[in-house]
């Protein structure tokens, strides 16, 4: 029902008036009176019920785009606290923006979610300002919500090259360790034998020699040089044997 329909009610309406003007006690007239005047009645109801729905959706639409012009207008930069959509479940949480990407016209924000750690990119669409005194809901054992497959397989994969480096630097530490004893070893089996090696029970090479011309680090320092024992030719000496 339309104002249209409610004009052609009011004209007939008033067509019946006319005829029981002439003729007041025709049944027929008096009924269709009374049907057009309901219908008129029915018509006017819709129409206004009509005007209010579209005048409270009209408003709606403008507070909506009140606010939607509100966030873009907004210029965030990296720190400003936010809600932001998460892709997840398309519910908001309480975020902050971790660094601003993209163009003027289509700004891209990386923004890090409160109690979950977790990264996402988002656009001016996907974010908006906190409510005045807003509380968020800390994240607890029964709260906390699930993690996407995508983020159980990168936490997944990040444990796994943890436990690698771990094993690394074990494999490492031991063979240290085995080098280490194999050259205690080595030195305790040479000082057996009277060979000396700087270094081991407690002689350094770095200790500072007796000798005042000695130089710190270098083994013997301050000695003089071993002297070349002179090279001569042998003579050989013609003997008679008496026994010959």
């Amino acid at each position: 029902m339309d104002k249209s329909d409610l004009e052609t009610y009011q004209v007939q309406l008033s067509q019946v008036e006319l005829a029981l003007s002439a003729d007041p006690e025709n049944s027929e007239l008096i009924s269709l009176r009374s049907e057009l005047k309901e219908l008129i009645e029915l018509t006017q109801a819709a129409i206004a019920q009509q005007e209010a729905a579209a005048s409270s959706s009209k408003a709606e639409a403008s507070k909506k785009a009140a606010g939607s012009a509100a966030s873009s207008s907004k210029v965030w930069a990296a720190g400003d606290e936010c809600l932001a959509k998460y892709s997840g479940d398309g519910q908001w949480y309480p975020a902050r923006i971790a660094s601003v990407g993209g163009s003027a016209d289509n700004r891209v924000y990386s923004i890090v979610f409160k109690g979950y750690n977790n990264t996402e990119l988002v656009n001016a669409s996907q974010i908006k300002p906190l409510p005045p005194n807003y509380q968020g809901p800390l994240p607890s054992a029964s709260n906390k919500r699930k993690l996407t497959k995508a983020e159980e397989e990168e936490r997944e994969r990040k444990k796994k090259k943890n436990e690698k480096k771990l094993e690394v630097k074990a494999a490492k530490a031991k063979e240290q360790q085995e080098k280490q004893a194999s050259w205690q070893k080595f030195a305790k089996k040479s000082e057996k034998k009277g060979i000396h090696i700087a270094g081991v029970a407690g002689t350094s090479i770095f200790k500072t020699p007796d000798n005042p011309l000695g130089k710190v680090g270098v083994t013997g320092s301050g000695k003089g040089m071993t002297e070349v024992a002179p090279r001569t030719k042998h003579k050989f000496e013609i003997v008679d044997d008496p026994n010959a």
